[in-house]
């Protein structure tokens, strides 16, 4: 007879909610979990070591007497309804650590190599003019008004504000899933972007998952934690009103930043209607036509009822489309994932011999040196 353990109904049930598995999936590929769950049969160690594996959970958890207490290891900004967000799922801490590491391992070369620290990573506090600080962020940035003019499109203003970000040393990561496991994805209303302060290398995470129309202004939004020098978990939109002081002046910076105030005032035309205005402005600004709405909505051009109605429509316009194919080029992909600065000093720093293979593997994930050559040259970094 095969031998069977004794686990916790409770553990089997936090491990399931932790992962925010599919029920269907999760009974699918365990038939019998009901009768774990109800403590009328046992799972066999095998079941069981399969079963941490599909909710991504290490195998000695289920053997405790209760669940862990699992905290964020950064300042967790969310809310909901002006309350915290609790129980984080293991994508979202998987994504942090990996993004730690990842930070850590880049900080350490600098500092090997003789870098010298970031002088605006935590230069300024949420006490800061608003305007004053938006203009130094976007001077930084060098999105001006002779740039925008260049920019097809706010799609294209993002790819610059990503590069832009990057020369100034900054990692910039976007991806909507765990690591390269297309089987984790990301949700992006557990949470929008997170910021990693450091003084040699700063970090950057947009959840890729959300629309493309936000991630322009969460990608700006984390600058601003950047600047402040805060380490921070953050579910910001255009359209929300935090409660929290911090997170508020970061989305005001944002705003600023992207749709300054007073030049809205004067390409706003009164006489025109609002979608048409709408238009031309996302199209002038080279941002998002969330943003324009939220901007419209700070200066006294549109009502709430109005802000909301318009809103709700550019949101299902701009949402992701439904089973469309996730293919393309795999390198490009990585690059955007992991970030053009990171990957080509990971690539270099390995071929030169002074990173092991496994761990470029880890942090790229992927498991073959041609993979990882191949992804060098696709960064233009020499491997041989």
């Amino acid at each position: 007879m095969t031998p069977r353990v004794t686990v916790s109904p409770l553990l089997l049930q936090w491990a399931c909610k932790r992962s925010q598995v599919d029920q269907e999936k999760l009974h699918k590929r365990f038939p019998k979990y009901l009768k774990w769950e109800s403590g009328t049969l046992k799972p066999t160690h095998k079941q069981l070591k399969d079963f941490a594996k599909f909710t991504h959970v290490p195998i000695w958890t289920l053997f405790l007497s209760k669940p862990p207490v699992e905290e964020i290891p950064i300042r967790d900004l969310r809310t909901m309804n002006d309350q915290d967000i609790e129980n984080p799922s293991s994508n979202l801490l998987d994504t942090i650590y990996l993004c730690l590491q990842r930070q850590a391992w880049y900080h350490d070369l600098l500092q090997r190599e003789g870098a010298e620290t970031i002088s605006f990573v935590g230069s300024t506090s949420a006490n800061s003019d608003v305007h004053a600080i938006a203009s130094e962020i976007r001077a930084k940035l060098e999105f001006n008004e002779e740039i925008r003019s260049k920019l097809t499109s706010w799609s294209d203003a993002l790819r610059y504000l990503v590069d832009q970000a990057e020369n100034n040393g900054i990692l910039i990561m976007i991806s909507g899933i765990v690591g390269s496991n297309t089987h984790r994805k990301l949700n992006p209303d557990e949470f929008r972007g997170f910021a990693l302060a450091d003084h040699y290398a700063p970090l950057v995470f947009i959840n890729g998952a959300d629309t493309k129309a936000a991630q322009i202004f969460t990608l700006v939004h984390e600058l601003a934690h950047i600047w402040l020098g805060n380490s921070s978990l953050s579910n910001v939109t255009p359209n929300s009103s935090p409660s929290n002081t911090t997170e508020r002046w970061c989305n005001h910076v944002a705003a600023e930043l992207l749709v300054p105030k007073e030049s809205l005032k004067h390409y706003y035309q009164p006489n025109s209607p609002i979608p048409k205005n709408i238009s031309n402005l996302s199209r002038h600004y080279k941002v998002s036509t969330l943003v324009i709405l939220r901007r419209l909505f700070d200066i006294g051009k549109l009502q709430r009822t109005e802000f909301t109605e318009y809103y709700q429509i550019e949101m299902r316009r701009n949402s992701p489309k439904k089973n469309v194919s996730t293919g393309g080029n795999f390198h490009a992909t990585l690059k955007t994932r992991v970030g053009k600065r990171f990957g080509s000093a990971l690539v270099a720093s390995t071929f030169s011999g002074e990173t092991s293979f496994t761990d470029a593997f880890h942090y790229l994930g992927i498991n073959k040196t041609s993979t990882l050559k191949a992804f060098g040259k696709n960064l233009g970094v020499r491997t041989d």
